[in-house]
């Protein structure tokens, strides 16, 4: 009888073992997270720059959770004219600084983890969106479904690595993006997940927490007004498969959503400062809004020149050979722009499969691009970071042109895709290491062109505080010689005349400043440093009555900067006491209840006053403003040790040990008190620790050496 010959298995080879591996989702999803995790590694050895030094070490809203509400009544900035409303961001930043204190490596690493949240997020959201075409597609045949699934990992990848996002990750300050991204995918995806939901306590559960995430959204940044809208533009106009009333539904909640978000944004005090707007025409506002959709589409085809402080408005065209040139660029940057718009209508009227995917690219990416065209005056013509949100827009589209071409172009489609998605690692890794140092940071900026007035001040900054006094001034000359008006210019510029024995310029420099003050503070913030350097000057020269008299008259202008009041406060207590200076700080600590350097100077006055009771109240509510704080605790013992009260001295002392465990001090003012107390082998213990710890810090200066 003749043998029916079985069918070979196909044979085993590397390749359909990878196919076969990435068909499943979690390889997807731990592939995303690793990519997106170590291409920014190289950014968390950075220290912190430019605002990253007010957001992560000197903001008092994030240094205890007793604040958490209270930064629902607050701008991110306190001395800034700007209008950013983003208690989430300081809420985020109040969990770094609970575990990781002041070290910048920490809040690195949240923001690393937030972006990676956000890209897995992403390709869940546009996993489900795709899977069943969702209104985007005709065509529900297998293949089609794993080409969307495909191409939905793809985008998530490529928005995951791609380097435009450095100044939302790599830059601590940029965090907002990433937050804002991730709790307004995150509401979108619930809301889709209860569309489906049977049980009617799963189905109010999700919606209540996607309203939920979709407020931390917009009280993170903005830019989350958008996402609701690119949201009711998916469910009116591509989302077939839902009721009228749910349309309806989503529309009513949206508007509830934006409701809350506009009664929360009327917590904080209004602003006196207007911020400064310029007075461009219609022609310019186009031509700008080119300009930026030509760099903006650049950057996302070919992201080779990176930096902070971008522009694509110069004031000074045309009137030499140079300036001529570099309009010759700009407006090579607006037929960009018409180009990429152009290439968007075409990708739009096209027929094919793929026709409502690239409708949809489109839609999300104008209506991300459009506040940020120069359609409204912000604080930049083009910033990178902007892109985070349209660059989604922008990957949709072009995977909406990749699905019209044949079967056949597919397989090399997603090779070119990943053989981009590594040459992007690369380059993003690349800009991450820009940031690990502040000097580094600089010189790559103005090296790339980032040519503006607050990078050389920085750098200058920098060549100063190394005590390259010379090399400082040069700088901030030739800053001032472009731009006389920048008050920080001339504030730092001052600051190093005075290190080089020229006093006299110092001095004229700050009275000018002083002077200008009131009329710069709508340009430029901080305006009022120039006071509080001239005061220092004033002091310097033992006339402490003309240095109180120049706080005074700044306080009445900016009475909610701390520094002025700190140090006319010091000043009057060295002077005439510290009644007086009691009563300056007492009326700051009664304005804003939630400052602890405030809290602590009150204490430090009662306890020179002698009143005890005050002094300590004041103390343990400044210990309790800051999570990390060890000064009112130790002067809590010490006033409680010099008053016989051993044992509130050994508490607090302990609690200053354990915010402080790896310092000697604590522990020896720990045994000062336990030898008090009599518990001499508990004092021994502490000084042995004390001999492990300076120990164990030469031996580590030594390993450095």
């Amino acid at each position: 009888m003749e043998k029916i010959a079985a069918n070979p298995l196909p044979p085993v080879t590397l390749r359909r073992c990878f196919i076969a591996f990435f068909r499943k989702q979690w390889p997807r999803y731990l592939f995303l997270a690793a990519i997106g995790f170590l291409v920014r590694l190289p950014a968390v050895q950075g220290p912190p720059i430019w605002d990253d030094i007010f957001l992560t070490r000197d903001n008092p809203f994030i240094k205890s959770p007793l604040l958490a509400l209270e930064a629902f009544r607050h701008y991110l900035f306190l001395d800034s004219y700007g209008g950013h409303y983003r208690p989430v961001q300081n809420l985020s930043y109040m969990v770094d600084y609970f575990f990781w204190d002041a070290d910048a490596a920490g809040f690195h690493l949240g923001n690393i983890f937030l972006h990676v949240a956000a890209g897995l997020v992403l390709y869940r959201l546009i996993t489900v969106l795709f899977r069943n075409g969702n209104g985007l597609w005709n065509n529900a045949d297998q293949h089609s479904v794993n080409a969307r699934l495909t191409a939905a990992f793809l985008i998530s990848g490529l928005w995951m690595v791609h380097p435009v996002h450095s100044a939302a990750i790599d830059y601590i300050s940029g965090r907002a993006d990433s937050l804002a991204f991730l709790f307004s995918a995150a509401a979108w995806l619930l809301v889709l997940r209860g569309r489906v939901a049977e049980s009617p306590w799963l189905k109010t559960t999700l919606y209540s927490a996607a309203i939920l995430s979709a407020v931390l959204a917009l009280c993170s940044r903005e830019i989350a007004c958008i996402w609701i809208f690119i949201f009711l533009v998916h469910t009116l106009a591509f989302a077939a498969d839902i009721r009228k009333k749910t349309k309806v539904a989503s529309v009513i909640c949206c508007a509830l959503v934006l409701g809350a978000y506009a009664e929360l944004r009327r917590l904080p005090p209004v602003r006196a400062d207007q911020p400064f707007i310029e007075d461009w025409s219609g022609s310019v506002r186009a031509s700008l809004m080119l300009r930026a959709l030509g760099d903006y589409g650049r950057l996302m085809v070919f992201p080779a020149n990176l930096h902070m402080e971008r522009t694509i408005f110069d004031p000074d065209n045309y009137r030499d050979r140079a300036s001529w040139r570099r309009s010759a660029e700009l407006e090579y940057l607006s037929i960009s722009g018409l180009i990429v718009l152009a290439a968007f209508i075409y990708g739009c009227a096209r027929p094919g499969n793929g026709r409502r995917l690239r409708i949809l690219g489109a839609i999300w990416f104008f209506a991300a691009y459009l506040p940020i065209s120069n359609i409204v005056q912000l604080n930049a013509t083009v910033a990178e970071h902007w892109l985070y949100l349209p660059s989604v827009g922008f990957l949709i589209f072009l995977a909406g042109c990749a699905l019209d071409l044949p079967h056949r172009f597919r397989g090399g489609l997603a090779a070119t895709a990943l053989f981009a998605m590594i040459a992007l690692s690369l380059r993003s890794a690349i800009r991450s290491s820009d940031w690990s140092d502040q000097e580094r940071f600089y010189k790559c900026t103005l090296a790339a062109g980032g040519t503006s007035s607050r990078v050389g001040v920085n750098l200058a900054q920098i060549y100063a505080d190394r005590g390259e006094y010379e090399v400082a001034e040069k700088m901030l000359r030739h800053i001032l010689e472009i731009n006389p008006d920048y008050p920080i210019a001339r504030n730092n510029l001052a600051s190093v005349l005075a290190h080089e024995g020229k006093k006299a310029e110092s001095e004229s420099l700050l009275s000018r400043g002083v002077e200008e003050a009131r009329q710069s503070t709508t340009r430029f913030p901080r305006s009022w440093i120039a006071a509080l350097n001239l005061a220092a000057m004033r002091s310097r020269a033992n006339d402490d009555s003309g240095a109180i008299a120049i706080l005074e008259r700044a306080r009445d202008d900016h009475p909610w900067a701390w520094e002025l009041v700190s140090r006319e406060s010091e000043l009057v207590r060295r002077t005439q006491g510290p009644g007086p200076a009691l009563h300056l700080v007492e009326n700051y600590v009664h304005e804003n209840w939630w400052h602890h350097a405030a809290w602590l100077a009150e204490g430090r006055l009662y306890a020179e006053s002698n009143d005890v009771a005050q002094a300590t109240r004041a103390l343990r509510y400044a210990a309790s403003l800051d999570i990390h704080d060890v000064c009112a605790l130790n002067l809590l013992a010490q006033i409680s040790l010099r008053e016989g009260r051993l044992d509130a001295a050994l508490a607090a002392q302990r609690r200053a040990v354990g915010r402080e465990p790896d310092q000697p001090r604590q522990y020896l003012m720990l045994a000062e008190i336990l030898d008090k107390m009599g518990r001499a082998t508990e004092a021994q213990k502490a000084r042995d620790k004390v001999a492990r710890l300076r120990a164990m810090a030469a031996s580590q200066r030594i390993a450095a050496n």
